[in-house]
């Protein structure tokens, strides 16, 4: 086994099984701080001149332990995992689809490049943008309904299908539900960033080692996904902004493209604004990429021991069946030879 990639180990879907499984649970215990991080991000900075609040507006949240509060006292406990079960079929479908395509791209790369050493960060970025591209495509109107599911009030609250249909019929019809797609690929990047970044340190730290200990991989995870939203924060909350309800002074009035998003934020909030929420986005990602990482590499060492107790039970089995053959062929000859 020394020596080999996982990919030459575990098939492609063994691969994504393994990560949908670490994004559903590390996404599920930390999804309270991905409700904070969606809120702050939507609501728009108040100004000196702006009238008094009434009390039909929504809460305008000061920090996470605000958030965090304000949604409890106006919610309960559970307002803090509303849509929680959208979020998680989204996590789950959208890593499943990367982890599946990343593992196909490398493996094909490295295969038609006849390439022996391990590709470089730039061809890891290419390689994850183009898998987290292909999953951005099939995923993303799981990603606009949650999205607008976290954002909503207590009197709001609807399903994931009432919430869809909403979206259908207030918008730009079906397709709506691919409201800011060409955000969400350039976003791409983001876990290109991370996983390249995962990549490349793993080797430099840990060379050669084909399964890392839980906190090893825990702290690659977490390194990763830190670079990867400083680089992306600017985006993340644009595209937010885009799949969920305009902000009251609009009228209404959804915005059509990210850079609409920006330039809206940069004018009432300056350029820090394209930072709001960066604090639980940045614990929110170290926890989950964290998780993440150390479950996925688990449960990548439960396959590569399935699949090796599997090769062996075959094995077994085929000698079985090749002695019971030449015990036959033995009984057989003397019969023939009379």
């Amino acid at each position: 086994m020394a020596g080999q990639s996982k990919e030459a180990v575990i098939p492609p879907w063994g691969l994504a099984v393994a990560g949908a499984t670490g994004a559903v649970i590390a996404n599920a215990l930390v999804y309270p701080l991905d409700i904070v991080k969606t809120r702050l991000q939507v609501q728009v900075k108040r100004k000196e001149t702006d009238p008094a609040p009434t009390g039909a507006e929504p809460v305008h949240y000061t920090s996470t332990w605000h958030a965090i509060t304000s949604i409890v006292d106006d919610d309960g406990m559970l307002g803090l995992y509303n849509g929680i079960h959208g979020a998680l079929i989204g996590v789950a479908s959208t890593n499943f689809a990367y982890f599946y395509w990343y593992s196909v791209v490398r493996t094909v790369y490295i295969a038609q490049m006849k390439v022996k050493t391990p590709p470089s960060t730039a061809m890891e970025l290419a390689l994850g943008a183009a898998a987290g591209a292909v999953a951005q495509i099939f995923t993303i109107p799981v990603a606009v309904v949650t999205t607008r599911q976290q954002t909503q009030s207590k009197d709001e609250r609807k399903g994931m299908v009432d919430t869809a249909k909403e979206v259908i019929q207030s918008e730009d019809g079906w397709t709506g539900l691919w409201r800011g797609l060409k955000a969400s690929l350039v976003l791409v990047v983001n876990p290109a960033i991370t996983y390249g970044a995962y990549q490349r340190l793993r080797e430099v730290l840990f060379p050669g080692k084909l399964n890392l200990r839980p906190m090893e991989a825990f702290l690659l995870g977490a390194m990763s996904k830190s670079l990867a939203t400083i680089a992306t924060q600017p985006l993340i909350v644009a595209k937010v902004g885009l799949q969920s309800k305009p902000p009251p002074s609009r009228a209404g009035k959804p915005f059509k493209s990210f850079l609409e998003v920006m330039q809206f934020i940069i004018q009432n909030e300056g350029l820090l604004g394209l930072f709001k929420g960066i604090g639980p986005q940045i614990t929110k990602g170290l926890l989950v990429q964290g998780l993440l990482m150390m479950t996925k590499e688990r449960m990548e060492l439960m396959f590569i021991l399935l699949f090796r107790y599997m090769r062996r039970l075959r094995s077994e089995q085929l000698q079985k069946a090749a002695d019971l053959a030449s015990s036959a062929a033995k009984e057989a000859l003397p019969l023939v030879t009379k």
